[in-house]
């Protein structure tokens, strides 16, 4: 058998506890990355939520308009607005604040001079999203245009609203270039009277020149509500026959949040 001196055997020895101890040491070290690993995933989702909350990190929507965006005929008091931040909520982790800054009564010309004054124009600059319900009142003249329901007639009212429209829309897009901008479009509530198809041609009409208006400005959605009166008008009216209900509210808020992709 052949034997070994012992520089021989000590250098090997030497050798053998060396690697022992680099393996001991990559095992040490291996281990405590993973615990430390372990320790990092459960922080990390943690973290930016708290600084969200901390931070106030929030969607705010400013909702602008007529008594439709006020909710007028809704018993809850919460309008589309209100139904529409609800489904919201479900859809964003983050928190939705609501500015509704709708009047009953309002028409296109009121509208454009609520927009200068500096709050709101503070609000429109802040906002993630602004809503806009504008027309209704400018057409039917609390009534008066069942009464004269000609083109002639109508095409006078469309023009000036058109002209206090395109103006409204500018000025929002002076202050946020980037909020979308959604424009609920008018549904025809005296469907079911006789002259229903002087009407619907009315509303229509105004519908498709608002439509086309609201085409040359990026970033701006035309909302459609007629088809969702047009089959029951009645089942989703208020009992002034003019405002939404409650479920014609909430019909208007869902075709509103299928076309918010946030």
């Amino acid at each position: 058998m052949r034997k070994y001196s012992v520089p021989v055997m000590t250098i090997f020895s030497l050798f053998v506890f060396i690697l022992l101890l680099a393996g001991f040491g990559w095992t040490l070290q291996n281990q405590l990355g993973e615990e430390t690993g372990k320790e990092t995933k459960t922080i990390k989702p943690e973290q930016p939520a708290a600084k969200e909350k901390q931070g106030g990190k929030e969607k705010h929507i400013l909702a602008l308009g007529d008594s439709l965006t006020r909710g007028t005929g809704d018993e809850s008091g919460k309008g589309y607005t209100g139904y529409l931040i609800d489904q919201l909520k479900k859809k964003s982790k983050e928190d939705i604040v609501l500015h509704n800054l709708g009047v009953k009564g309002y028409r296109s010309g009121q509208l454009l001079q609520q927009i200068d004054q500096p709050e709101v124009q503070r609000q429109a600059a802040a906002a993630d999203m602004i809503l806009i319900t504008i027309g209704g009142n400018d057409l039917f003249q609390q009534g008066q245009t069942l009464k004269d329901p000609s083109m002639e007639n109508v095409a006078g009212l469309q023009g000036k609203y058109l002209a206090n429209l395109e103006t409204v829309i500018s000025k929002l897009r002076d202050v946020n270039k980037d909020a979308p901008i959604y424009f609920i479009g008018l549904y025809n509530p005296f469907i079911d009277m006789k002259d229903a198809p002087g009407t619907t041609k009315a509303v229509r009409d105004w519908n498709y020149a608002t439509g086309n208006l609201l085409d040359s400005v990026p970033n701006t959605v035309f909302v459609p509500t007629f088809d969702i009166f047009q089959l029951n008008v009645n089942k989703y009216l208020f009992s002034d026959k003019f405002h939404p209900n409650n479920k014609g509210y909430k019909l208007i808020a869902e075709r509103v949040a299928s076309l918010i992709t946030w």
